[in-house]
């Protein structure tokens, strides 16, 4: 290898080093986890089955309050503008306004909420209790709105919008949860 060839990957290591450690690196890969968390879809009516809110209580976890929030608030952006990062490759302003729209809307609360909880005290019961809180927002923000799409049918909206989703809403609570405890040993805090 060259001296030329041998600064070149050098300059580039020191590059991926130094992205790495920014946040805005972080708060942009939650981000585009969100998006692709989105994508993992059992259709079912009115709001579908997705990863997303995993990874939105990870980025709370991870980032923390502040920078879970604002990248959930970028990828609720980069959707409503017309790139199509929600479920389904959907997008645009009119899916905040649908059905889904409560769920999508939580997420930065969610994010922001899961943070502050484990910044404040990190223990096994407060990271479990954080998440449970950050799902519990989503679920009775997303069936609220969704109740004004049902006739105002709130137990109609917390059956359909809530309560159906408990099972797979403790799986992804225990994923996340053993995620976090896994990374959290080496990477506490990502950079903030």
């Amino acid at each position: 290898m060259s001296v030329k060839q041998n600064v070149k990957s050098i300059s580039l290591i020191d590059i991926i080093s130094k992205l790495k450690a920014s946040q805005l690196f972080w708060v942009l890969s939650f981000s585009v986890l969100t998006f692709l968390s989105a994508q993992v879809v059992i259709p079912v009516q009115p709001v579908p089955f997705t990863l997303q809110t995993m990874i939105v209580l990870l980025s709370g976890a991870f980032l923390g309050s502040r920078n879970g929030m604002v990248s959930q608030v970028i990828y609720i952006a980069a959707g409503s503008i017309g790139l199509p990062v929600f479920a389904e490759y959907s997008f645009g302003f009119a899916r905040l306004i649908g059905p889904t729209g409560g769920y999508l809307l939580a997420f930065p609360v969610a994010a922001f909420v899961t943070g502050y909880l484990i910044e404040k005290k990190s223990s096994d019961w407060m990271i479990i209790l954080s998440m449970v809180t950050g799902v519990l927002i989503i679920l009775l923000s997303g069936s609220l709105f969704l109740s004004i799409f049902l006739n105002g049918n709130l137990s109609n909206a917390l059956f359909s919008g809530a309560l159906i989703f408990s099972l797979w809403d403790i799986i992804k609570i225990s994923a996340a949860v053993s995620i976090y405890r896994v990374f959290a040993k080496k990477y506490p805090r990502l950079p903030n």
